[in-house]
């Protein structure tokens, strides 16, 4: 497994390759989430690149930058287990050269960036479409793979890739849960114990909305918020929207998908589920 730290040794890797490649980006502490999106690259691509760095550029003020959690040597040995070709492990130095300040940004498509997490985090998704599109550059992949637990980000790069006309296809894998149904997260560890018995009550709510068919939609949510307030789940939103380009739905019906972002303490936990 090649791990590549520079810009000049990953061009000099990919200009000798051939067949497919398939990039999952990712900002490490990988778990079975992560893994099982190298296991789709793995059937779709020849090769396999796997990104890991923290972009400060998604990060909003007061949030998590600082915390999060950087596993990088237990991160190359699954991914070395997984059978993984290549890592690219860059630091800023190597992603914004001149600094952040003054950079040039990759904006996203409004009407998918200002709703849901967008309206509650300003600037992240310019940021996650400027990190993605230089790894996109700098790696040259035939696939890019992503996971529905993200799934606003998901929509957001799969238009971004379309409008600026990247010869890419965006494919995004299913979200990975515990036994108990909570989704997968790198951020499930800042969890404490009282906070984890409570969070699988998100899934299991997003799990009985999904099955109210032909209900209207923002009773249902204001209904279900009102209990997960009562648990001690905090709602920051919950929504029904369409699953092609995240309009509001009145209506509970197929083609739409629930969302939702909610904190238990200090932890925003978020997911979603289709119809």
């Amino acid at each position: 497994m090649a791990v590549f730290r520079d810009l000049a040794a990953l061009r000099h890797w990919r200009q000798g390759l051939r067949g497919s490649l398939a990039l999952v980006p990712t900002m490490g502490n990988l778990h079975e989430g992560h893994l099982s999106l190298v296991r789709l690259a793995q059937t779709r691509a020849d090769h396999v690149l796997v990104s890991i760095y923290v972009n400060p550029l998604q990060f909003g003020r007061g949030e998590d930058f600082a915390a999060y959690p950087r596993t990088l040597d237990q991160d190359l040995a699954k991914l070395q287990e997984a059978g993984c070709n290549a890592i690219f492990t860059p630091d800023d130095s190597v992603m914004y050269p001149r600094g952040k300040r003054d950079l040039s940004l990759v904006m996203p498509a409004r009407s998918l960036s200002k709703v849901l997490c967008g309206a509650h985090r300003p600037g992240h998704f310019a940021g996650v479409c400027t990190v993605v599109a230089k790894l996109l550059h700098m790696s040259q992949p035939q696939l890019l793979v992503l996971g529905e637990k993200d799934y606003q980000q998901y929509r957001v790069l799969q238009r971004m890739a379309t409008d600026l006309d990247l010869p890419v296809q965006v494919v995004a894998g299913p979200t990975q849960r515990a036994a108990d149904g909570l989704a997968l997260s790198s951020r499930n560890r800042y969890l404490r114990p009282d906070e984890r018995s409570l969070a699988p009550r998100i899934f299991a709510a997003l799990r009985e909305l999904a099955q109210s068919h032909g209900a209207m939609a923002a009773d249902l949510a204001a209904s279900a918020a009102a209990s997960l307030v009562q648990a001690g789940i905090a709602v920051e939103y919950l929504e029904f929207r369409a699953e092609d380009d995240l309009r509001a739905l009145s209506r509970v019906e197929a083609g739409g998908r629930w969302f939702i972002a909610a904190r238990l303490g200090g932890t925003r936990l978020i997911d979603n589920v289709g119809v």
